[in-house]
């Protein structure tokens, strides 16, 4: 196994010839696989509580907008079993947890309310049925204002912006769509979607010495709670410690909207000078945390008699919420994609974050990608019905071409989508089925069918770009085992298990020397979110760097010791030194009584990108991932009921650092892609209280609704032209947008009731009961 002490494993070829297990490449099992399944796997809420450990619950307003104009708490105070009632008055310092700086998100509503739902005060309690009775038993007089839900009615009430808008703009949009021989203008409903994740939003706070607090979190970003909680404490951050070992899924949820858990947590644990843990239940947390956000998007769209596009306008009006979040960049990064993978000659795409009276929406897997990116397929399958054409020529004929600039202005290098969709309809004999679609809907009858193919482009990086770094930190004991720390947070995505992959093959040791530690504020300090899916190539890199510097050291003290040259020295399971060899163990134990330093921090920050957002222009991305999938359907026309038959999917993941995790990934970023665009549906009442807040009101994909046939392959031959890690390309975002396949398929199949003269134009998600509307719609 050449030894990859040199980054990039270009300085020189080593003579060892020991396998090693587990390293990079190779399909190996998640290292919490077993764990998961038994139910040894230990999440926040499995951890031992301390003696005395209490548990806190919130009050949630009853109105989605209006002011406070008393609220009765003895009852709460009064309650079995209560040690404290907190208000904004108990927060130390500022009643904040926006992560943007805008300070417009409080942990407790300062006397105005903004939606239904938001957290008022809490309660704690010496059990956690004890506080959650408690926190019903308040009395709170309102009074109530007008409230607005949807983008649209708030752009109408005059309600404004959360945060800066943003234009994309390259040539004269407007001038192009006067002058295309054809126009096609429509409005486009995206909605929102649930993270579902298995684990809940949960916090410990275990309250130190002084003003220390060590925080037990389920989070995808340890330093923001960190300093969110020394900012509500009014303590230095060094004051605090989170700690994240694995979590039940994040999607995006975890990445801000913890705050406000982790934060009351350790509020009161340092007033009462006792642990603290809170676990709201399915409801509440659904209720109070934000979502995917939903955008109104209102499009006209040139083009000839060809199918080429010549110009494109968009305007997408975003559901935010009360508040900021991560609204900004969301809506910036919608924009971004709203290209997909289509070359647009004349474009202007403008953003409109409106403020509601809802929950403050958030990240979720694709950060406003995947909004983007259905807008531009609804443009080509717009294209494709007013030619009569398969829309998958007109996608073709749209496609990027090396050398092109995008709406911000970076120019496409790497494009593979041709290759790509070659192999698609070759494996999946699209040309073949969507005849023999074509056939069968000509016959009539109930049953209707449809069959797609999309593809997607996504740009990978942070595009705050200050985000876009990470460090590690490596240990070697004297006995030779490895311990691993990186700023990267595991959900369940293999994230741990391919840093460790990069250890073992730069090291040159088997994988079960390392041991993967948790996630803690202690060993790496200002870590960016695992989210954009940038984990494995941030964390993986400062790994890498890490490994580096530890091989340097102890190639250079080898050759110094024994007397040889240096490239005659090769550290792994067995050590060459000149002519000589010894255990990895033997050999580290020579260089710990040689007094060799065996610990280093590793650091990485990615090249290349940079980001003007005032002038719409820049390098957000560092490369591209791309993918394609064909999807066909049936739809029952009297009852708008479908069924998912096959899907064909080839995703571009680079040269993947674990395949078999990768493909996971891929999987299951479809179904949750396919799940956003059919079943999962947000629906507030008119009072402005979200009633889609449980299991039994809200539809995940179930088992039962995955297709019939799924077939998934990684593009094996991909390899990536940047300097990732590995030369592999991010896989936890970019296949979510494949899920648009089966939107697209369903309508062409509702389209066929029309005999396919005009786009079935269905809004997201297409729930039977959207199904149905529309071929009612169409056969008028």
């Amino acid at each position: 196994m050449p030894n990859a002490c040199p980054a990039w494993n270009e300085r020189f070829e080593m003579k060892q010839d020991v396998q090693v297990n587990g390293a990079a490449h190779q399909s190996i099992q998640h290292d919490s696989a077993e764990k998961h399944v038994t139910g040894r796997a230990e999440y926040t809420d499995d951890l031992l509580e301390p003696t005395g450990t209490l548990h806190a619950a919130l009050g949630l307003s009853k109105i989605a907008h209006g002011k406070i104009l008393s609220m009765d708490l003895s009852a709460v105070r009064a309650a079995p079993g209560v040690r404290m009632v907190m208000t904004p008055e108990d927060i130390p310092g500022e009643n904040d947890v926006s992560p943007n700086g805008l300070h417009d998100d409080p942990i407790f509503a300062p006397g105005l309310v903004q939606f239904w739902g938001q957290p008022v005060f809490a309660v704690v309690a010496e059990t956690r049925d004890q506080a959650r009775r408690a926190a019903a038993l308040a009395r709170i007089d309102y009074e109530t204002l007008p409230h607005a839900l949807d983008p649209i009615a708030a752009r109408d009430a005059g309600m404004g912006y959360v945060c800066e808008p943003l234009t994309l703009k390259r040539g004269e949009a407007r001038e192009g769509l006067d002058q295309a021989p054809r126009k096609i203008t429509g409005r486009f409903t995206v909605g929102g979607q649930d993270h579902f994740y298995l684990e809940g939003q949960i916090a410990m706070a275990i309250p130190g010495e002084d003003d220390e607090v060590t925080i037990h979190v389920s989070t995808q970003h340890p330093s923001e709670v960190q300093h969110m909680v020394a900012h509500v404490l009014n303590v230095p951050s060094s004051a605090v410690v989170v700690n994240v070992r694995r979590m039940g899924g994040g999607f995006g949820g975890k990445e801000t909207q913890m705050n406000l858990f982790a934060c009351v947590a350790a509020i009161a644990a340092k007033k009462l000078g006792r642990a603290v843990k809170i676990r709201p239940d399915r409801d509440d947390d659904m209720e109070a945390t934000g979502k995917r956000h939903d955008f109104v998007i209102d499009y006209e769209v040139g083009f000839d008699d060809n199918g080429k596009i010549h110009a494109v306008e968009g305007d997408f009006y975003a559901r935010c919420g009360f508040s900021a979040d991560l609204s900004g960049p969301v809506t910036d990064r919608a924009l971004f994609h709203a290209d997909n993978a289509y070359y647009y000659p004349d474009v202007e795409l403008r953003s409109h974050p409106m403020k509601t009276n809802t929950v403050s929406n958030t990240a979720f897997r694709g950060f406003g990608g995947p909004q983007g990116v259905i807008l531009a397929e609804r443009l080509v399958e717009e294209i494709g019905y007013a030619l009569g054409r398969d829309p998958l020529e007109i996608r073709k004929a749209n496609l990027y071409q090396n050398g092109q600039l995008t709406p911000y202005h970076q120019a496409v290098e790497d494009q593979i989508l041709p290759r790509i969709f070659d192999e698609l309809e070759a494996a999946s004999d699209y040309h073949a089925r969507r005849q023999a679609v074509l056939d069968w809907n000509a016959k009539g009858g109930v049953i209707r069918k449809g069959i797609a193919i999309t593809p997607v482009k996504f740009g990978i990086s942070f595009t705050a770009t200050w985000f876009n770094q990470a460090g590690a930190l490596i240990h070697i004991y004297n006995d030779g085992s490895l311990h691993l720390n990186h700023g990267g947070t595991e959900m369940g995505q293999g994230l741990n298990t391919k840093v460790a992959q990069v250890v073992a093959e730069a090291m040159g040791v088997n994988i079960e020397r390392i041991r993967i530690t948790k996630t803690t504020t202690e060993k790496v300090p200002n870590t960016s979110a695992t989210a954009a899916s940038s984990g494995s190539d941030l964390n993986g890199m400062a790994a890498l760097d890490a490994c580096t510097q530890l091989l340097d050291r102890l190639t250079a003290f080898a050759a110094e010791k024994w007397g040889v040259a240096r490239e005659t020295v090769s550290i792994g399971e067995i050590c060459y030194i000149g002519d000589a060899q010894m255990s990895f163990a033997e050999f580290i134990r020579e260089a710990y009584m040689a007094r060799i330093q065996l610990s280093a921090a590793g650091f990485y920050k990615t090249p290349k990108i940079h980001w003007n957002r005032k002038t719409g222009q820049g390098r957000p991305f560092y490369y591209y991932a791309y993918g394609a999938a064909c999807a066909e359907v049936s739809v029952d026309t009297l009852t708008g009921e479908y069924v998912v038959e096959r899907v064909d999917a080839i995703h571009d993941v680079g040269r993947s650092l674990n395949p078999i995790l990768d493909k996971g990934q891929v999987e299951g970023a479809f179904i949750q892609g396919m799940g956003w665009l059919t079943t999962e549906e947000l629906w507030w009442d008119d009072k402005g209280r979200l009633r889609t807040h449980a299991p039994s009101t809200y539809k995940i994909p179930l088992a039962s609704d995955r297709p019939k046939i799924f077939n998934v392959s990684l593009a094996d031959w991909s390899v990536n032209r940047e300097k990732t890690i590995k030369r592999s390309k991010a896989v936890g975002e970019p296949p979510f947008m494949l899920g648009i396949s089966v939107f697209e398929a369903l309508g062409h199949a509702v389209a066929s009731v029309a005999d396919y003269r005009e786009c079935a134009r269905l809004d997201a998600p297409a729930t039977p009961e959207r199904v149905l509307m529309a071929i009612e719609r169409l056969r008028r």
